[in-house]
């Protein structure tokens, strides 16, 4: 089990979501939950065509690696998706 990093930023109208260390996927919701949900969704998906790829699935690198990157000035937050890799090998 890998634990990304998400970071979820506040704008006008909702929210939107990445995670820094798998890039490319991004998410976005009106509440917080929704955000949170979407983006888990996209993870997997993400994760799941690159490993059908073949390419190489980044490692979650945790929130040191990271920290910098959280705005809380601006009303960001974070919060840690797990994502079961067995679930990526069996959809394969």
């Amino acid at each position: 089990m890998q634990q990304y990093l998400i970071i979820i930023e506040k704008g006008d109208n909702n929210f939107s979501a990445y995670s820094p260390d798998v890039l490319g996927c991004v998410a976005t919701g009106k509440t917080v939950e929704q955000t949170v949900q979407q983006m888990t969704q996209a993870l997997y998906f993400h994760l799941e065509d690159m490993y059908q790829q073949g390419e190489q699935l980044p490692a979650a690198r945790g929130l040191a690696k990271h920290i910098d990157e959280i705005n809380t000035n601006a009303g960001d937050f974070f919060t840690f998706i797990p994502i079961n890799m067995n679930r990526l090998k069996a959809v394969a």
